[in-house]
């Protein structure tokens, strides 16, 4: 299948030579959610701004619905919304003024209906009158995202769409995502909420220090890379690790109140039985037993080690 957006060799140098992208490239299905992970400086707004055509690559191409972002860059540039980290609207201005006007630039005729459409859909339908400086600092992001929809696109960036909203509203924005992409809308979220990329994306792509670290699927990516973890409470304290149990990976924590067993959950014997049955044998009382595996923060964080500036 063509991918909806395809990304080769992407790189970007600043004057003074800073490296921002070093050679980037990533194939994004059409209708799917990736989340684009990444330390602050990574390279994510400006992988972003070059896709969205605001920036110039350094060298590499770019190609969106199959038209080159710069030979074809109108073409290109119709298919894709853009909601931004920046909140810039103009403050004297009503909702239903603004929304429709970002409609217009990129040509298209008026749509009542649609207009109403996205804004009902975003909850925005009754502020269509309001000025935007009335509007709170999450409403003001949906009205973003209501911009970046009123041409139709193909494609929807979001650049940390949820930075600054409270838990109610986050969890509401993620239903319009959800929603979206029942709609057949391509999203890439850029975001530092580790939940979000596991709650709402079929793809995770990790970016450090200018390049793309991996993408997988997220399912793929949990059971490939994250880590199980027996932890078994102890009814006494210990005082260290039995010799008996040397040849496990064990280790003490809480103070000798935890044994902590770690095993891959990807092989046909774990081990955990026999454990269990010399754990007894070496005298130690077992109070509880639970397992625990990697989040995705957790995978992210050893990926990026050294990598955030």
């Amino acid at each position: 299948m063509t991918p909806i957006v395809s990304v080769k060799d992407v790189q970007k140098t600043y004057d003074g030579g800073f490296e921002a992208l070093k050679g980037v490239s990533l194939d994004i299905r059409d209708g799917e959610v990736l989340a684009l992970l990444g330390p602050n400086g990574a390279g994510k707004t400006t992988l972003i701004s070059i896709i969205c055509g605001i920036a110039t690559a350094t060298s590499g191409q770019v190609k969106v619905g199959g038209h080159d972002t710069v030979d074809d860059y109108r073409a290109a540039r119709s298919l894709i919304g853009l909601v931004p980290q920046e909140i810039n609207l103009e403050p004297f201005e009503t909702v239903m003024n603004t929304v429709t006007f970002s409609r217009g630039l990129f040509g298209k005729p008026r749509d009542d209906a649609h207009m109403e459409r996205i804004l009902r859909q975003l909850s925005l339908w009754d502020k269509k009158d309001a000025q935007t400086k009335e509007l709170s600092g999450g409403m003001k992001r949906r009205v973003l995202i209501a911009k970046a929809l009123a041409h139709e696109p193909k494609v929807l960036f979001l650049d940390e769409p949820t930075a600054g909203v409270d838990v109610e509203l986050r969890r509401d924005m993620w239903e319009t995502m959800k929603d979206l992409k029942s709609h057949g809308v391509t999203i890439i979220l850029t975001t530092h909420y580790i939940e979000e990329a596991e709650l709402m994306a079929d793809r995770i792509g990790i970016i450090a220090k200018g390049e793309i670290k991996l993408v997988r699927e997220k399912e793929a990516l949990m059971a490939e890379l994250g880590k199980k973890q027996l932890v078994v409470e102890l009814s006494e304290r210990a005082n260290g690790i039995p010799e008996s149990l040397g040849k496990y990976d064990l280790t003490l924590s809480d103070g000798g109140s935890e044994i902590v067993y770690h095993y891959d959950s990807r092989k046909d014997r774990t081990g955990i039985t026999r454990l269990l049955n010399d754990l007894q044998a070496a005298g130690l009382q077992m109070s509880d037993v639970r397992t625990e595996q990697s989040s995705l923060e957790d995978i992210f964080v050893d990926l990026t080690k050294g990598d955030a500036r």
